[in-house]
C-alpha cells in the first residue's frame, strides 16, 4: 500500500497537485496568519481600466466592487481585456442564473434532500469552511442538472457571504468516504468546476479531498483536464492515516468538523 501511495504522490505532485504525506513536527507550532489583501497602486489603475470598460457595455456593473473586479483581474493575469469578457460573460450568465438576485432554497429542493454539503467554522486565516460529501450526491433526474447548478450558486454564494473584502478565499474538505460508481456523476462535477472557475475566480483557497477510493481515480481522469492551472496548485489529496494532523495545519482543533476530530458540528449549507 505504501508503494501505490508514493506512487500516486509522485503522480499528482508532477501534475501540479499535492498529495499531503508529512507528519507535521512534534511541537511545531501553527500561527495565525494575517491574511488581510489591499488593493495596491497597480491595481487601482488596472482597476479603474476595466469598470471603465466594462461599464460601457453593462451599466449594472457598476454594483460590482473593486475587489471583484480585482479578483476576475488576477484571474485572467491582470489582462483587461481579458478579465473585462470574463466578467462581462458572468454578469449575463448571473442574470440567467438568478434572475432574483439569489438562488432560494424552494428552488432546489432535490438537491437539498441529498444534506450533502456543510457550512461551519473557520480556517487560521479566517477563511470559512465547508465540506462537501462526494458520497451523497447522486445523479438527480428530478431536478436535471439546472437545479444542479442552482445548488452550486447557492452554496457558493452562502460561502461569499462570510467572505469580507481582502480576506476573499473559502475552503473546502471535499469528503469522498463511501463514493461509488452511482456517485461517479462527471458531468455535474465539471459543471461545478466551470461554475466555480469562471464565475467565482479567486475565491477557492484550499480544496482538502480526503478518504479518497481507487475507484474515484477513474472519474479524475475524465475531469482533471477541465480544472485550471491556479485550482490545480489549491487541491491537497490527503492520506488517511495523516487527515487530522494536515487539516490541524490550516484549521484550529475548535473549528475542525466534529467528524474529523474537532468540535465544529456541521450545519447543512442551506441553514447556514
Amino acid at each position: 500500500m505504501e508503494g501505490k501511495v508514493e506512487a500516486l504522490a509522485k503522480e499528482l505532485n508532477d501534475n501540479g497537485l499535492h498529495f499531503e504525506t508529512k507528519l507535521q513536527q512534534e511541537g511545531e507550532l501553527v500561527t495565525q496568519v494575517k491574511c488581510d489583501d489591499k488593493i495596491s497602486e497597480e491595481e487601482k489603475n488596472k482597476i479603474r481600466l476595466m469598470r471603465a470598460l466594462v461599464e460601457k457595455q453593462d451599466p449594472s456593473s457598476k454594483e460590482v466592487d473593486d475587489f471583484e473586479i480585482r479578483r476576475f483581474l488576477r484571474a485572467r493575469d491582470m489582462d483587461v481585456d481579458k478579465a473585462s469578457a470574463m466578467l462581462l460573460k458572468c454578469l449575463k450568465w448571473r442574470k440567467n442564473i438568478a434572475p432574483n438576485g439569489s438562488i432560494s432554497p424552494s428552488e432546489i429542493p432535490n438537491q437539498i434532500a441529498h444534506n450533502k454539503m456543510f457550512m461551519q467554522g473557520v480556517d487560521k486565516q479566517g477563511h470559512p469552511i465547508a465540506v462537501v460529501l462526494g458520497g451523497r450526491h447522486f445523479q438527480n433526474k428530478l431536478g436535471g442538472p439546472d437545479e444542479f447548478k442552482r445548488f452550486v450558486v447557492l452554496a457558493l454564494d452562502k460561502l461569499c457571504s462570510r467572505t469580507s473584502p481582502g480576506r476573499e478565499k473559502f475552503v473546502v474538505i471535499g469528503d469522498l468516504q463511501s463514493f461509488g460508481y452511482a456517485n461517479s456523476d462527471a458531468r455535474a462535477y465539471i459543471g461545478a468546476l466551470s461554475i466555480l472557475q469562471d464565475c467565482y475566480p479567486e475565491r477557492l483557497g484550499k480544496l482538502f479531498v480526503v478518504h479518497v477510493p481507487y475507484l474515484f481515480w477513474a472519474m479524475w481522469k475524465i475531469v482533471y483536464p477541465f480544472i485550471d492551472n491556479k485550482t490545480k496548485k489549491k487541491i491537497t489529496f490527503v492520506e488517511d492515516k495523516r487527515l487530522m494532523t494536515t487539516l490541524l495545519q490550516d484549521i484550529d482543533e475548535s473549528q475542525l468538523p466534529e467528524i474529523y476530530g474537532g468540535k465544529m458540528p456541521l450545519v447543512p449549507i442551506h441553514e447556514a
